[in-house]
């Protein structure tokens, strides 16, 4: 018999600190599911309401990364191909520049700066034409990217996409100078034709929790923003981190600025097109860091469009070009299944949980744990989760306590919804997989907070 096969339960109550941190909270016992067990146990420790269908939130990113570990492998990598079908003479391209994207998760400034580099290397040093954007691999449908929770300019609302640059964010620095009597504005990346409004005033009153969101952001058209509001004179420098053009426009500002600190010209703008024969040999193939790496970005610090991205490749990898949610979903579901994990109560909307159409029961999730503890890359797996008190969403939670260091988790929260899922290293010694869904109307985040950490406080002091 699996070890997720059973179906009763060895403890009929939940923990008495969990079942005072929830009466505490105001969330019924039905609102919740758990599952601790050990690894590779015939049965769990304590199980909950275990195939009660849940909103996992990010904990579905468990899934996602796992099944693209062990289908793609941790060495895989992603290309952005660059074409330049007409002749190179004296240094300049007597014609268009192609990029094709790959859906690169991590195509961030650094690895754009050195794609540069690589070109202006290979001898090119003048682009006449246009930069010309391959978008080929990815056939995705129209997205609001406000739609989730009417929030358009938020970095974790952005969309997957075939050639996305540093996640098409922008970081608006704040630095209040009292002095001076101002607020000055710092941009990352430097954007060629990025034009900011800054109309921010010092405020000797304001709040220095999150200072930023004090801030009112506003794009009146791609490309130029404006900044409003008061930032608190007291608390020194902060950050906004927003989105302010579409990614392909994005893509060529970046690239233009980059290409310029190479010395490189390009005289044309940019515009989608196909590469006239994906058949030639590109002029040069920009590798990204490895996935075993990148799992690490996603799964600490929940990064949605990473996640989203990685998903895509799935299906491009699996079922072909051109890459499609559709198809990203079907390879999750057979890992699922190949696993021994049914599927029943299984939703999948958007693989990196930022959704309320999502469901999850606490069973599955921790047969994907189970599958996490036996795969031939759970060192890379289990490292890619927050530490406790030490990185990622944990970083600022269980510090100075003897939980520091002890839980590789991964963290949940959307309106009304709390997850944590993971594994947990006890005071005696031993090691638990660990599952706690929530759902109820009206949970707030540092609910679900409080909630969670009676619950692991439990795990790691049983044994």
């Amino acid at each position: 018999m699996s070890a997720l096969a059973w179906t009763g339960s060895v403890s009929a109550a939940l923990p008495d600190p969990l079942a005072r941190a929830l009466e505490r909270h105001g969330v019924p016992q039905a609102a919740v599911s758990l599952w601790v067990q050990a690894p590779g146990a015939a049965r769990p420790v304590i199980a909950h309401r275990p195939d009660v269908p849940r909103n996992p939130a990010s904990t579905l990113k468990l899934v996602t990364t796992l099944a693209a570990l062990e289908v793609l492998g941790p060495a895989y990598r992603w290309e952005t191909a660059v074409y330049a079908p007409d002749p190179v003479e004296d240094g300049v391209l007597q014609g268009d520049l192609y990029l094709r994207g790959g859906g690169d998760p991590f195509l961030v400034s650094e690895e754009v700066w050195k794609l540069a580099g690589a070109l202006y290397r290979s001898g090119v040093r003048r682009i006449r034409g246009d930069l010309v954007l391959d978008l080929s691999r990815f056939r995705l449908p129209p997205e609001d990217p406000g739609a989730f929770d009417g929030q358009p300019f938020r970095a974790y609302n952005q969309p997957p996409h075939p050639l996305l640059m540093n996640f098409n964010a922008v970081r608006f620095e704040l630095h209040p100078q009292p002095q001076a009597g101002i607020v000055r504005v710092a941009v990352d990346p430097p954007l060629a034709h990025l034009q900011v409004e800054n109309r921010l005033h010092l405020d000797d009153h304001g709040s220095c929790t999150g200072p930023a969101r004090q801030v009112r952001y506003h794009v009146p058209e791609p490309s130029r923003v404006r900044l409003e509001g008061g930032v608190p004179t007291h608390c020194g420098p902060s950050t906004l981190l927003r989105t302010a053009s579409g990614p392909e426009r994005y893509a060529h500002d970046l690239f233009r600025t980059l290409w310029a600190q190479w010395g490189g010209v390009l005289d044309g703008g940019w515009r989608l097109g196909r590469v006239p024969d994906p058949e030639a040999e590109p002029l040069l193939v920009h590798h990204s860091p490895p996935l075993g790496e990148l799992v690490r970005l996603i799964n600490k610090y929940s990064n949605n469009v990473m996640t989203r991205q990685l998903n895509l490749t799935l299906g491009l990898e699996v079922h072909g070009s051109p890459a499609t949610p559709e198809k990203g979903h079907r390879v999750l579901q057979d890992f699922l299944r190949g696993r021994g994990i049914g599927l029943g109560g299984f939703v999948l909307d958007n693989a990196a949980g930022l959704s309320r159409e999502n469901r999850l029961t606490a069973r599955q999730l921790a047969g994907v744990l189970q599958a996490g503890w036996e795969s031939p890359y759970r060192p890379e797996y289990i490292a890619s989760l927050a530490l406790a008190g030490m990185d990622g969403t944990l970083r600022r939670r269980f510090q100075d306590t003897p939980l520091a260091g002890r839980m590789h988790l991964k963290t949940g929260s959307l309106r009304g919804v709390s997850a944590v899922a993971g594994y947990v290293r006890t005071a005696g010694g031993g090691d638990r997989l660990v599952v706690l869904l929530i759902r109820h109307p009206g949970l707030t985040h540092g609910q679900g907070v409080s909630i969670q950490d009676a619950f692991l406080t439990w795990v790691h002091a049983s044994d």
